[in-house]
């Protein structure tokens, strides 16, 4: 049976020669696997650039009741983007939560505001020429909430985090260092929460922190997430 969704690409593996095995989070079936044969090839170039992470497509895909890897008959570049391929600030962003979604996007069914909430904050991100410094964080807080854990305030974020590490340490004389530390983040990611575009946020060393608590967050949340090998590369997006 052969259904037409629009997909968004997560990541691909290379498989024989020239073919791949691609996930995608698509509308109307929720996360897939497909071989994709060919792609790979010398002529026509350029098909393999469909399937970098976060590229629109609109597909039509083989599907089976039995799930599991199957292929795609059509596909095609639903909106071309005009920075993410081409600014590396914004791929290394793209890198990080295209690696996040793929170990978290595990449904194999249709969840449509999910899927509109990924495909317009991907768009609204390729479509910012300034100021998305702050993405990252924004998409994660929100996206955790399409998971089930998003938080309401900053100090949920940060008083799980410093539970599960033993970092808010206190005494007769009051906080810790650590626990003052978490308080300013607190403020922080209340502020993310409440319009991301109006953030105090000073500069890329507290950024880089910021995204580090927020990841412990979805580790605490999400067993089998695992280390983010990609999170180094965004140094150059986090820098000063």
């Amino acid at each position: 049976m052969l259904i037409k969704t629009r997909g968004i690409v997560l990541n691909y593996i290379k498989y024989r020669e020239t073919s791949i095995i691609a996930r995608v989070y698509t509308e109307r079936l929720g996360l897939q696997t497909y071989i994709v044969n060919g792609v790979r090839k010398a002529k026509p170039p350029g098909r393999i650039a469909l399937f970098q992470p976060f590229t629109l497509l609109d597909l039509v895909a083989y599907t089976s009741r039995q799930g599991g890897i199957t292929r795609l008959s059509e596909f095609r570049c639903a909106i071309p983007f005009s920075t993410l391929p081409y600014d590396v600030r914004k791929s290394s962003v793209v890198l990080v939560l295209s690696e996040i979604m793929g170990r978290t996007l595990l449904e194999e069914e249709e969840n449509e505001p999910l899927f509109n909430f990924l495909h317009d904050s991907i768009l609204a991100f390729d479509q910012q020429k300034e100021g998305f410094e702050n993405f990252a964080l924004a998409f994660l807080l929100e996206f955790a909430g399409y998971l089930g854990f998003g938080p309401e305030s900053g100090e949920e974020v940060t008083s799980q985090v410093a539970f599960a590490s033993a970092a808010p340490a206190t005494s007769a004389q009051g906080p810790g260092p650590a626990a003052l530390r978490f308080r300013e983040f607190d403020h922080y990611f209340d502020e993310l929460l409440r319009d991301p575009t109006r953030t105090t946020i000073p500069n890329g060393r507290v950024r880089r922190e910021l995204l580090d608590v927020l990841i412990r967050y979805y580790q605490l949340h999400i067993e089998k997430l695992g280390d983010i090998r990609s999170l180094d590369v965004l140094s150059e997006v986090l820098a000063e």
